[in-house]
């Protein structure tokens, strides 16, 4: 009987294919890796190209965005050309309490942006919806440093402006600034004003009912105002109060009981 001839042998073992004639893994009988795996590998890469880009464009941002040591002076200048009266004393805990849980129940943790909210950052740039997630850093900015400005450069903006913002200012100041610049309707800038104008009382005196019924206004001041619009009014404190239940500062029987009483108006 013949040998093999050895040349033939290493030609089938290069081609993947064994003396029994079945294919063996090797350079030439590799299978290509799964459709699903080259993705992954396709969507990490694009992923980390645009994370370097991010922080590229955010090293950009930081640069040529102001500094935010004169923030409490903007909100002063703004609240005297409203002829508003800004917050003394302490905060008025109730207030703090329902516009936290509404706006920003990660005020105390997050570092002037939340993640959460910067996941959907990126659809809502492309929709030009809002997606909600801002802030209250990054509200404070878009309304100080930038008129209430909303297009895709002054989302970016409003990012890094937030950023600095909460390494300069401590959360109280950050939190003073906002009450004392937040329009909340019929012509009421600050929550002094607007709890003069709509209860009589000063901001710490408000009870959970008021407090809950002003929170809601920031959203959207006009539309909820309960002077013009009080059923609307009703639903928007109703999602504050279920938001106050969410955040444990609330039970639900003490909520409910909340949105039975009166808010005691006295007009505008």
């Amino acid at each position: 009987m013949l040998a093999a001839h050895p040349t033939a042998s290493r030609h089938r073992q290069e081609d993947g294919q064994g003396f029994d004639g079945t294919v063996r893994s090797g350079p030439a009988g590799a299978r290509k890796r799964p459709w699903w795996a080259r993705l992954l590998r396709r969507l990490v890469a694009a992923a980390a190209a645009l994370a370097v880009l991010g922080v590229a464009v955010l090293g950009v941002a930081w640069v040529v965005t102001p500094g935010v040591g004169d923030a409490r002076e903007r909100v002063t200048e703004r609240l005297a050309a409203a002829d508003a009266t800004p917050l003394a004393g302490e905060l008025p805990d109730r207030v703090v309490a329902a516009v936290l849980a509404t706006e920003d129940s990660h005020f105390e943790h997050h570092i002037g942006v939340d993640w959460r909210g910067a996941l959907r950052a990126p659809i809502g740039a492309v929709t030009g919806e809002d997606l909600g997630g801002s802030t209250l850093d990054q509200q404070l900015a878009k309304n100080v440093y930038e008129d209430g400005e909303a297009g895709v450069l002054d989302r970016v903006s409003a990012v890094v402006l937030a950023l600095k913002l909460d390494a300069a200012w401590s959360k109280e100041d950050l939190l003073r600034m906002y009450l004392d610049d937040a329009y909340l309707g019929h012509g009421f800038t600050g929550v002094v004003d607007a709890a003069q104008g709509y209860f009589g009382l000063a901001p710490g005196e408000l009870s959970w009912a008021q407090a809950s019924l002003l929170a809601g206004l920031l959203q959207a001041p006009s539309a909820y105002d309960p002077l013009v619009h009080p059923e609307r009014a009703a639903a928007r404190q109703a999602h504050v109060l279920d938001r106050l239940v969410d955040v444990g500062e609330l039970t639900r029987a003490e909520a409910d009981d909340v949105a039975a009483e009166d808010w005691a108006l006295v007009g505008g």
